[in-house]
């Protein structure tokens, strides 16, 4: 029994050494389940980032005008974009379709804008050059009375009949549908009548018959020399390009203002919205679109209107040469201003010669009846009065000169700087939208912030069929632009017939050019009507009435008849 006490002590020994290492080992193992916890959880919250915040966007949304309702807070997955690329958004698909109409009324806007701009541009074009000619004109007719009142009765007593010649001319300027080859036929055929007559003695019947023949006698006898013929020729070159000038500048404000009208396609909307907002969508609302990127997306959005540039430059290319067809000679100032001098000449040289044209017209019409005898009379050849006066010569003005080389220099400046606009626009459009050059691998590429890489496209709809932006049938152009195109042609060759000096028809056109009608015969065929332009009242009596007769009216009358018979019947 004396060694049981040892072992006592051994046996205590080693429990006491098991349950310190059982102690050692359990702690240890709570640690490495504890260390394989924590090292799960590091690495659970290392593969799943925390929500991202919309409050960005939520400011900018907002901003455009739109509420927040449905807005979320943070990103979604994004699975339910149509347009934008799908993956962690902000955006709904209330809000991509809420932005998607802004995109398409915000791009709407710069067109108008532009347009708007361009057409602010042809306005005051259209103001410097009507200021320009109708002073030319006012100048011109206010020279009458200094240059012709040396011939006496001649010119007082037909004031009214060089007042109208005057008014005609400038209602042809202002696009009124009258021939100005016949309103300077009958002007001098009127003043031959007249100068005619007064140099008659009153006691002597003359007819209207007979002043009729008289008038007819201009052609064999010229009467007034070569000035007649002279003065219509220039004067009809120098208003038709005027007046064609003028109208080409209207028209060219009218398509501006009609094709910048014209909406966007669908398509072209939604490319837009991915263009423009998508990047905000995605949180990259700094990053600006790619260049190229924008380039392709507004080439496909305005691929109809870069199809006018062709006829767009042949008007802006004719406008120029019409413009610089004012200084040569004979240039603007010369032949308005030598109207009245023309006149005089004209004049003049009838009186000096008025007993060996009476003598050639008596033998072609018959001598005048008296009114007391009713015989017929021979006229006496009065003897020439001694110092006759001298035909006067228009001498221009080297200040009013210089003036017209300035305005052709300014009209041709300008119309060049417009030449290029429909290829234009799109770049245009996209320096307020795309980031610079320097910023190729840092900008919004339709999908994430990186290079673009499809290579840009040509201009026009044919050039279209590979455009990775937007969707487009080339077969199908836009009507309204296509009309644009024609009215663009038909300008260029009136025009151009008006450079050869062929008159060309147009309705009457409003005065303002920003109204909404050009006022032009775009059909290509206009008539023409002189009601009684110089139906002139004998001397001293006065015109008691007058009767017009519309061409509408006067077509209908013999319906209208005949309705009346049937209804009678």
């Amino acid at each position: 029994m004396g060694g049981q006490p040892g072992l006592v002590v051994e046996l205590r020994f080693f429990i006491d050494l098991f349950s310190q290492t059982y102690f050692l080992w359990n702690t240890l193992e709570k640690m490495r389940l504890f260390l394989i916890s924590l090292l799960l959880g590091l690495t659970g919250a290392a593969g799943q980032a925390p929500d991202r915040s919309c409050a960005d966007l939520r400011q900018f949304y907002t901003g455009k005008g739109f509420t927040l309702v449905g807005v979320p807070q943070t990103e979604t997955s994004g699975e339910h974009l149509t347009t934008c690329p799908q993956g962690p958004t902000c955006c709904t698909n209330s809000m991509e379709e809420n932005l998607e109409v802004l995109s398409g009324k915000e791009t709407e806007g710069l067109i108008r804008e532009a347009g708007r701009s361009l057409q602010a541009a042809f306005n005051a074009l259209y103001r410097s050059f009507d200021n320009y000619f109708t002073e030319l004109h006012s100048r011109s007719e206010r020279s009458l009375h200094e240059v012709l009142s040396p011939l006496g009765a001649s010119y007082s007593q037909n004031t009214r009949l060089y007042g109208d010649l005057y008014s005609d001319l400038k209602q042809y300027y202002r696009g009124s549908a009258l021939n100005l080859d016949e309103t300077l036929t009958e002007f001098w055929s009127h003043l031959l009548e007249r100068t005619f007559k007064s140099s008659t003695p009153r006691d002597i019947i003359l007819s209207e018959d007979y002043l009729e023949c008289v008038a007819k006698q201009q052609q064999t006898l010229r009467p007034f020399g070569d000035v007649p013929r002279d003065m219509k020729a220039k004067v009809i070159r120098a208003f038709v390009t005027a007046r064609s000038f003028v109208q080409g500048l209207i028209i060219s404000g009218e398509v501006v203002r009609k094709v910048s009208q014209v909406p966007l396609s669908p398509e072209c909307i939604k490319a837009l919205l991915k263009l423009v907002y998508c990047p905000h969508c995605h949180g990259l609302a700094s990053v600006k679109p790619c260049a190229n990127y924008c380039a392709n997306v507004m080439k496909g959005c305005l691929a109809n209107q870069a199809d006018l540039n062709p006829e767009w430059q042949n008007l802006i290319d004719t406008m120029i040469q019409v413009a610089s067809s004012f200084s040569t000679e004979p240039n603007l100032d010369l032949v308005l201003s030598s109207i009245p001098s023309q006149i005089f000449e004209a004049v003049y040289l009838l009186k000096e010669n008025i007993d060996t044209f009476s003598a050639k017209v008596y033998q072609a019409c018959g001598p005048p009846v008296e009114t007391e005898t009713g015989s017929p009379i021979v006229r006496v050849p009065k003897k020439k009065k001694s110092g006759s006066l001298a035909a006067l010569e228009y001498k221009p003005s080297p200040t009013v000169s210089l003036r017209l080389e300035m305005q052709v220099s300014d009209l041709s400046s300008k119309l060049r700087e417009m030449r290029q606009y429909w290829l234009q626009l799109p770049m245009a459009l996209c320096s307020k939208l795309a980031a610079g050059g320097a910023n190729k691998d840092k900008c919004w590429n339709g999908i994430t912030k990186a290079r673009y890489l499809p290579e840009v496209m040509g201009d026009g709809l044919a050039n279209q069929i590979n455009n990775p932006e937007v969707e487009l049938d080339i077969t199908k152009p836009d009507i309204t632009i296509r009309q644009q195109i024609m009215q663009l042609k038909i300008m260029s060759n009136r025009l151009k017939n008006a450079m050869d000096g062929n008159d060309v028809d147009f309705q009457d056109a409003s005065d303002d050019i920003s109204g909404s009608g050009s006022g032009m015969c775009l059909s290509g065929v206009c008539t023409r009507s002189r009601p009684g332009l110089y139906a002139y009242p004998p001397d001293n009596e006065q015109v008691t009435g007058k009767a017009t007769c519309q061409s509408h009216l006067c077509s209908l009358l013999p319906l209208l008849l005949l309705v009346v018979l049937l209804l009678l019947r």
